[in-house]
């Protein structure tokens, strides 16, 4: 087992790499311009000059980009070209915001839609399973705004329940924090739910007809232990994969909701950057994505090996 995860550690140290080079030459290549963007409108071309050279825009791009390596390997993920603040510190006030969000979201997705699959397949062409497969169809159709918005219009506009946007740490007190993060949580639980709830409906319809639970019906278990205990420890593969992809997905791709809402997260400093060219924190923020797919997916991996003995890796 310690032998395979340093094997995808090391195999992951190129993924990354390439994502660096990626990330680094679409920034360059793609029209616009920072220095013109923080001289303004009525800069001098000397001004812009003198900006790109304080920048280290006019050195070639190889020495920019080992220059840029150069730095993250000593822990320096460089200075944000607009606020001039050091953009790990940027990342690390914004990321309470987006890990709340992603933590609230997965887990109550997690105790809604695992149960809602797992009875749908039991009950399988009856009215309940009917809802959870129009609660999914309806999770994947409708676009995320479009739910937010519902949800500021009904619950803070109409009923006045929750506020319509902003964000309380935690550290204000579970009140307040659970108060703003209502909201938004629950409009990503409606799109993580309909994608849980499906694939558990699936893996447990492929398992409920196999001989062994045939076999523990045959011996009188009770349903529920030979649903949860037999069927569902037996399709979890799937599950804790989607469950997995699907944390990662919310935390690097949480810029509508936020955009909505008005959260401070990770989301709104990306689009923030990319809007003004800034580019050590597009740079940093597509890296820490990256470093958290590569994270949860050998996570993964090691659930696989811990939920089915008969996975094993050499």
């Amino acid at each position: 087992m310690l032998l395979y995860i340093l094997q995808r550690i090391l195999a992951a140290v190129p993924v990354i790499g390439f994502v660096a080079l990626f990330v680094f030459l679409l920034l360059r290549l793609t029209p616009g311009d920072p220095a013109a963007i923080i001289a303004g409108d009525t800069a001098t071309p000397a001004q812009l000059e003198a900006i790109r050279d304080s920048l280290g825009l006019n050195e070639p791009l190889l020495i920019q980009f080992f220059t840029w390596i150069g730095q993250l390997l000593q822990g320096d993920f460089g200075t944000s070209i607009l606020s001039r603040k050091p953009v790990i510190d940027l990342i690390a006030d914004r990321m309470e915001p987006t890990i709340s969000l992603a933590l609230t979201t997965i887990t109550l997705s997690v105790l809604i839609a695992v149960p809602l699959g797992v009875i749908a397949a039991w009950k399988q062409g009856t009215l309940i399973d009917r809802f959870v497969m129009l609660l999914s169809v309806l999770g994947f159709s409708v676009p995320v705004f479009v739910i937010g918005y519902l949800m500021i219009s009904t619950f803070s506009l109409g009923l006045g329940w929750f506020p319509v946007q902003g964000f309380k740490p935690i550290s204000d007190g579970i009140g307040p924090f659970l108060h703003r993060i209502t909201l938004p949580t629950l409009t990503l639980t409606l799109l993580y739910i309909a994608l849980i709830a499906r694939i558990t409906r699936t893996s447990m319809l492929e398992i409920l007809g196999d001989d062994y639970i045939r076999t523990a019906r045959a011996k009188g278990l009770p349903e529920r232990t030979v649903l949860m205990r037999h069927a569902l420890r037996n399709c979890s593969v799937p599950i804790i994969t989607v469950i997995g992809i699907g944390f990662a997905l919310i935390i690097s791709g949480v810029v509508v909701t936020e955009s909505v809402f008005n959260l401070p997260g990770l989301g709104r400093l990306t689009v923030d950057a990319v809007l003004s060219r800034d580019y050590p924190v597009i740079q940093a923020v597509i890296l820490l994505a990256s470093l958290i797919y590569v994270a949860i997916n050998l996570l993964i991996d090691i659930a696989y090996v811990l939920l089915d003995p008969r996975i094993r890796y050499s």
